[in-house]
């Protein structure tokens, strides 16, 4: 079983950008997280956008959908900013014969006590073992994106 990895962006792959004292999105930490884990699985990440989630389009949404629907994996996996990944998650909703996980963190995976870690594992063994669907996987739950929303107050995930 091939895993595919896309990575947009968000709070996952940001780093310190020293210059303006401010944090950027830099390269994807997925195969970071996942090799330092020791992880014994086929897998590859592919960076195709590099932005925060809260400044995508409907176009950079709609090549998410294109890109996923065209690649040949049938097991994907999407690290994303939190902000809109709801919104992205829905519109991938319908791909068939696919298990699509969205993920990502509140923190940078650089940062010692990051999500990132966690819920990328998380999100490894659920495009394992879940059935073709769109989900998204944070917090050490998996949740329906129809049905979820993130509560910015207590910085997780929940069922609406």
């Amino acid at each position: 079983m091939q895993i595919k990895i896309f990575a947009t962006g968000g709070t996952i792959d940001k780093v310190y950008f020293d210059k303006n004292s401010d944090f950027e999105v830099g390269e994807p930490q997925a195969a970071v997280i996942l090799g330092a884990s020791n992880v014994d699985i086929d897998y590859s990440v592919e960076s195709i956008l590099k932005k925060d989630s809260i400044d995508f389009t409907e176009d950079d949404r709609k090549m998410i959908r294109d890109r996923v629907e065209s690649d040949v994996a049938d097991r994907i996996i999407i690290t994303h900013g939190t902000d809109t990944m709801v919104q992205t998650a829905q519109l991938l909703a319908g791909i068939a014969d696919k298990t699509i996980v969205l993920t990502g963190s509140m923190l940078p995976a650089l940062f010692k006590d990051s999500d990132a870690v966690f819920n990328l594992g998380c999100a490894t063994m659920a495009v394992q073992t879940l059935p073709a669907g769109v989900y998204i996987v944070i917090n050490g739950r998996v949740f329906d994106p129809s049905k979820t929303k993130k509560n910015l107050i207590l910085k997780r995930f929940e069922t609406q």
